[in-house]
Formats: structure tokens, sequence, C-alpha cells
């Protein structure tokens, strides 16, 4: 189903629950990725699931997510943000779910301590990605049972 109007704006309610709770940019992102892959594999099998997949490799290179949204990369660092989304069609590379696994250890580091990790300051920059990953995956756990 398309995610933007035929004016091209956002039906938000068609957005996935992390997308609803980001800024508008992520949004838009996300719903012109998507669209624009539903029309050009629109011929082939699995089309929707292919159409996601694209949108959210889209908006891995601008966005990484944090906590229970997406958000803006700092200082406008673009870029794919783990294997997965460096690749094409028919990928099949590990994914950091959203973490932006090219990122610093520094920035890393920042984010593990808003999302309070605990044993962060040990962490290599691997355990990092996994742990912040995992810490992305509860909060939206939880912000899906409070919707």
């Amino acid at each position: 189903m398309a995610m933007t109007t035929k004016t091209g704006k956002v039906r938000e309610g068609e957005l996935p629950s992390t997308l609803q709770r980001s800024d508008a940019k992520a949004q838009a992102t996300f719903a012109k990725a998507h669209d624009s892959a539903e029309e050009t594999y629109a011929d082939e099998p699995n089309t929707e699931e292919r159409a996601r997949r694209t949108a959210f490799s889209a908006l891995k290179h601008t966005h990484e997510k944090v906590g229970d949204h997406w958000e803006p990369k700092p200082d406008g660092r673009k870029g794919p943000s783990d294997a997965q989304a460096e690749g094409g069609a028919g990928t099949d590379r590990p994914t950091a779910g959203g973490v932006d696994a090219n990122a610093t250890k520094e920035h890393l580091l920042d984010l593990a301590r808003r999302l309070d990790v605990p044993g962060r300051s040990s962490m290599t920059k691997d355990e990092l990605v996994t742990a912040l990953r995992r810490a992305n995956d509860a909060k939206t756990a939880r912000a899906r049972e409070g919707s």
C-alpha cells in the first residue's frame, strides 16, 4: 500500500511504529523510498516485503535508530549504516537493526549512555553495536505495548 498520498503527503498511519515516533524527514524518506520501490518492483513476487527493505535501507543512509524512533545521523553525515544497507538486491549480509555500525566508537558510547546500556565503558565497538541493537529492540517493544 502506498505510504504517500497523490500530493506526496505521508500517510503516518501506514508507517511502521518506529517511524510514527520519528521526525517528518525520516517519515518522508521512508515513505517516498517505499512507494518508489513498490512501483519499481510491482511485477515481482514479494513486492511489499522488498519495498519495505528498500525503504529501510534508504532510511539508514540518513538516520539511525535510537531507542524506539529514528534520528538524523550526527553532523549531517550520510551513508549506509551497516553491511546490509551497503548491498543491493539479493544482499544477505548482517544488519545492525538501524544502529549506525559505521559511526565512531565515541558516538556509539554516547548513544549507549543515553539508552543506559550497562557495561558500555568496557565494550568494543562491535559489542556496543550489538548492545545498542538490543536496547533499541527493547525500547521499541515497550513502546508498542503502550500503543
